[in-house]
């Protein structure tokens, strides 16, 4: 669909990510672009007997950056409600806005939040529960609204993205902030060794070789809003062109094999819109065998296996909830100078079928990507956007 065509845009005004690799959107890109990661292979991470590999929030530095934003200090609330809060305070003050307001509201990506206060909480009984850290941070900006929690396994940020154009679409709200965060815990990373679906080396997105994903922390906020005036969206803007999520049913935590739910997510989230504009494609790509050979089967379905196609997973492992919308920020940034960002980890590829992964970063030309992730449960989700640039 051609963006000039619609009455009214949904287009980014703020972003922000906060991550093991550095404390801003602009910071993290530029890591990333020199190649940075911070996964560490662990021997006994959170006092579990299995070794991993994982990227972890360094808590003085995340400590030090909520303590900045006001005079609360850090007491009282947990890592993951920090992240959170810090990402999100990032992205309202790019958006220059009043988060107190009626016409704001807060959605938010999580797929584990405080569950490692389950086994020790010194905190109110709800604090465990989802509602209750959207709650916490909502708080936070005084915003009057009951924020919507967004967990639906890995696809939850997208999802939450999806949710927030529906918001501005019909709930009536002129802004609304989406949040993604998730930290790490002895109950998150032995639920992903249960299933034998870590690696012990570092990841390999789409690589002939892989063997599992690696976990990460991270927290991510976009504050998107709708109008109708062009001259009023900023210059490198994410524009939202189409989403949509299919769930396939296939198994509790197996993907289908015939990719058939994303293909239908892609189907949803492109329909109308002209591919040859694709400069690149984000997958999921968690360099588990099952996942990356779903995603290249549907790609191929798709009739997409010629467009460059990446996984970030090398930089930043599987940041769970805020993977959606961290990515997602990544990929605008990678947009805008018109490259696609090299698959970390991977020098060569081998999946089920065929794709053409980026194992170098490298000119993109086109004015737009696609993302794509799947999840536990059969779900999948796709969004498509464009990048806006001032007319000439």
């Amino acid at each position: 669909m051609d963006t000039s065509s619609r009455k009214c845009m949904i287009y980014s005004i703020g972003d922000s990510i906060i991550s093991p690799l550095a404390m801003t959107s602009q910071g993290n890109y530029a890591a990333v672009i020199r190649g940075e990661s911070r996964l560490q292979y662990r021997a006994h991470a959170f006092g579990l007997p299995e070794p991993c590999f994982v990227s972890l929030l360094d808590t003085e530095r995340l400590d030090s950056a909520f303590s900045a934003l006001s005079d609360f200090g850090a007491v009282g609330y947990t890592r993951m409600e920090k992240a959170a809060i810090v990402a999100a305070a990032q992205a309202i003050e790019e958006a220059n806005i009043a988060a107190d307001r009626e016409d704001v509201l807060f959605v938010i990506s999580t797929t584990k939040g405080n569950v490692e206060l389950l086994e020790d909480n010194p905190y109110e009984p709800e604090r465990p529960y989802l509602w209750r850290s959207a709650q916490i941070i909502a708080e936070y900006f005084d915003n009057p609204n009951t924020p919507i929690v967004v967990s639906n396994a890995c696809i939850s940020g997208c999802a939450a993205q999806i949710t927030a154009f529906n918001q501005l679409r019909y709930g009536g709200y002129r802004y609304v902030v989406v949040v993604g965060a998730d930290v790490l815990s002895k109950f998150v990373i032995s639920g992903f060794q249960s299933f034998k679906a870590l690696s012990v080396e570092r990841c390999m997105p789409f690589g002939g070789e892989r063997c599992g994903l690696n976990l990460g922390e991270a927290a991510a906020a976009i504050v998107y809003t709708m109008g109708d005036d062009e001259r009023r969206v900023p210059d490198n803007a994410l524009v939202f062109c189409g989403g949509g999520i299919r769930n396939d049913a296939n198994h509790i935590s197996g993907p289908s094999r015939t990719g058939e739910g994303l293909l239908r997510a892609i189907h949803a989230a492109t329909d109308g819109y002209d591919l040859s504009q694709l400069a690149f494609i984000n997958a999921h790509g968690t360099a588990t065998p099952y996942n990356d050979d779903m995603e290249s089967v549907a790609v191929n379905r798709a009739g997409l296996q010629h467009v460059p196609l990446n996984s970030l997973k090398g930089y930043f492992g599987h940041t769970l909830g805020a993977a959606g919308v961290l990515e997602v920020i990544m990929s605008k940034q990678a947009l805008a100078d018109q490259q696609v960002i090299k698959t970390l980890g991977t020098n060569k590829p081998g999946t089920a079928n065929e794709v053409n992964v980026a194992l170098q970063t490298q000119n993109a030309p086109g004015k737009a990507f696609l993302k794509l992730i799947s999840g536990f449960g059969g779900s999948n989700a796709a969004v498509l956007f464009e990048i806006h640039r001032p007319k000439q």
